[in-house]
């Protein structure tokens, strides 16, 4: 499937796949975007002294460059990647690409806040081995991948967040919403980022004593 670099309005690439008609991020601005989203409605949510962040899409590696600029205690950062960029598109991108270079499959520490753990693999399959704090959603929205956004995917994501943690998604459709309810999740709707008028933010309920 044919991939291509595309520039956002925010002067920052994507990747676009012309034959699904989708774009890894928002053409309004991707750095924007995943500012809002993920880093904003996400990562400084939360006040914990380390964050176990799980990312459903590694694609371009933004979220996670942006969660090592933005950290302020020690991250753990596992991203799950069924398809990587190559080389060649790795090179093409407007914002760092260093952690393309890294190995897959392990866990490597890049410096002293931040430990980078890329599975190349897809969602349904992997088994991570701790529970999570956080969790990016980035899947292509549910048109493209409908069997990314069900009930029983978001059962899953539940049982990888620790009791109070968190799952963010530029998403907002209904039965996305719906789905996570039926998961036991708690959802709020949130301020989408620019181009976008809502986002959701989920959360894993804390014990019943």
């Amino acid at each position: 499937m044919k991939r291509e670099l595309q520039l956002t309005d925010d002067g920052s690439h994507t990747i676009s796949i012309p034959e699904m008609q989708v774009t890894y991020h928002s053409t309004h601005g991707a750095i924007q975007e995943s500012m809002h989203v993920f880093i904003q409605a996400g990562l400084q949510a939360l006040q914990l002294p380390a964050i176990r962040i799980f990312e459903m899409g590694f694609g371009t590696g933004l979220n996670a460059l942006l969660t090592m600029q933005h950290a302020t205690t020690p991250v753990y950062y596992y991203a799950v990647e069924q398809y990587p960029l190559t080389a060649a598109e790795v090179e093409g991108l407007s914002y760092g690409n260093e952690l393309h270079g890294y190995a897959w499959n392990v866990d490597v520490q890049i410096n002293e806040w931040f430990t980078l753990h890329k599975a190349h693999a897809s969602l349904l399959d992997v088994q991570p081995a701790q529970a999570f704090d956080l969790i990016y959603y980035d899947a292509f929205a549910p048109a493209t991948q409908p069997e990314l956004w069900t009930k029983e995917v978001f059962e899953k994501l539940y049982g990888l967040l620790d009791p109070g943690g968190i799952l963010v998604t530029y998403c907002s459709k209904g039965d996305v919403r719906r789905a996570m309810l039926a998961a036991g999740f708690g959802v709020e709707k949130l301020a989408g980022p620019p181009g976008k008028r809502e986002m959701l933010r989920a959360q894993r309920q804390m014990s019943q004593h």
